[in-house]
């Protein structure tokens, strides 16, 4: 770990370069880029003292996603790959800083991708209708977004290998508990504080569970978290989880939980953080997908053919996708 000086204007790293590092802000405000450089650069957000960046390459050993610009003088935090659980050992606040980092981004592409799904759902309800201006005015912000991005929709094989290894409830645990068949663990709208952990039978995330409008949207097995943004963000449930079979055991994690979690059991913390920058990154490929559709839209309005029967089924037949 050491103090790296970076004058404005210089590069940090370079959208995809490998990610050998992390860096947590110390001064100055860093800026981080898609396309940097290019005609259709695109700041994606500013970042000042107390920040990390970088993070996510470095737990899923992934090129870089974005360039990074020192704004002003900046002074930070240099954390290489190796050194990662020695930074935690250190200071194990760091934990939880870098979870509500990641759980923060991860809320905000989460209402983002809300409202694009909303936007198709509203086109599809009104494909043979004048749209109106807000619509028209959604359809082009995310027509826009796809096409600064579109190539920043891959997926770390990485990732998907360490999210896979089995052992959730192997060494030690927090609070475990068993669930009988259709118990309701929390509902949707409900503030939550912690994330889960199967570490046997199944979960089942729903909208409007109990209702007529009910929808599964996806079955959670053994050896997945869930819940993570209740906890990192004390944020409301977006869904209400349900247990799916009998002898459902779920270990139950608090954030006051992750030092002790750490010193006994660290490679559960470093799944906890691998799924959660995992999630970001789906969750970005499913956000990328949606604003696609609206791209095809723009630009078939724009060519003055109109919305074929082609694009018509892509739309009718979009499903949101929240959760893998």
């Amino acid at each position: 770990m050491t103090d790296r000086q970076f004058n404005k204007g210089d590069i940090i790293f370079k959208e995809g370069d490998s990610g050998e590092c992390l860096y947590q802000i110390k001064e100055g405000v860093v800026g981080i880029y898609s396309a940097y450089g290019e005609a259709d650069q695109q700041l994606l957000t500013e970042l000042s003292a107390g920040k990390f960046f970088g993070e996510m390459a470095v737990i899923e050993a992934y090129p870089r996603s974005a360039t990074a610009v020192a704004l002003e003088n900046v002074t930070a935090v240099e954390i290489e790959s190796g050194e990662v659980n020695g930074y935690f050992k250190t200071d194990p606040d760091k934990i939880l800083e870098i979870m509500k980092c990641l759980g923060g981004r991860l809320k905000e592409l989460t209402d983002d991708y809300g409202e694009v799904s909303s936007a198709i759902e509203e086109l599809r309800l009104n494909q043979d209708n004048k749209k109106s201006e807000n619509l028209a005015a959604r359809i082009k912000k995310f027509a826009d977004v796809y096409r600064k991005n579109k190539n920043a929709d891959k997926l770390s094989a990485e990732s998907i290998r360490r999210l896979e290894q089995s052992g959730h409830a192997d060494g030690y645990t927090t609070k475990v508990e068993g669930f009988s068949k259709n118990t309701v663990i929390f509902k949707e709208g409900e503030k939550g504080d912690c994330l889960y952990d199967i570490h046997g039978g199944s979960i089942g995330i729903y909208k409007a569970y109990g209702t007529p409008d009910e929808k599964l949207l996806t079955t959670l097995m053994s050896d997945q978290f869930f819940g993570e943004l209740g906890m990192l963000e004390d944020d409301r449930r977006s869904g209400t989880a349900v247990a799916m079979e009998n002898d459902t055991t779920l270990e139950i994690i608090y954030p006051d939980d992750l030092k002790e979690l750490f010193n006994q059991n660290p490679v559960k913390v470093d799944m906890i953080l691998a799924h959660i920058s995992y999630r970001l990154r789906r969750l970005t490929k499913e956000y990328l997908k949606a604003c696609g559709i609206l791209y095809k839209v723009s630009e078939a309005e724009a060519s003055g053919k109109g919305t074929d029967d082609r694009l018509k089924e892509e739309i009718k037949g979009y499903k949101e996708s929240l959760y893998d």
